[in-house]
């Protein structure tokens, strides 16, 4: 389309629970999001602490790039 411009994802909220989940594939999921949003360059916002599945989005985050 002429005239139209792709906008690419900059920031994204993210609001998770702060314990781990009974699920152990929960821990997997939040670690391979952040994982994903570190390698594209995506800065996360979050309102939680570091604790449970916010944390492991998180430190994810961190350690892959942003």
């Amino acid at each position: 389309m002429e005239g139209s411009s792709i906008r690419t994802l900059e920031k994204i909220c993210v609001l998770c629970g702060e314990k781990y989940g009974k699920d152990g594939s929960y821990v997997k999921v939040a670690q391979r999001l952040g994982e994903a949003l570190g390698k594209r360059g995506i800065n996360l916002i979050y309102g939680g602490r570091s604790l449970g599945l916010m944390g492991c989005v998180s430190t994810a985050v961190a350690v892959h790039g942003r």
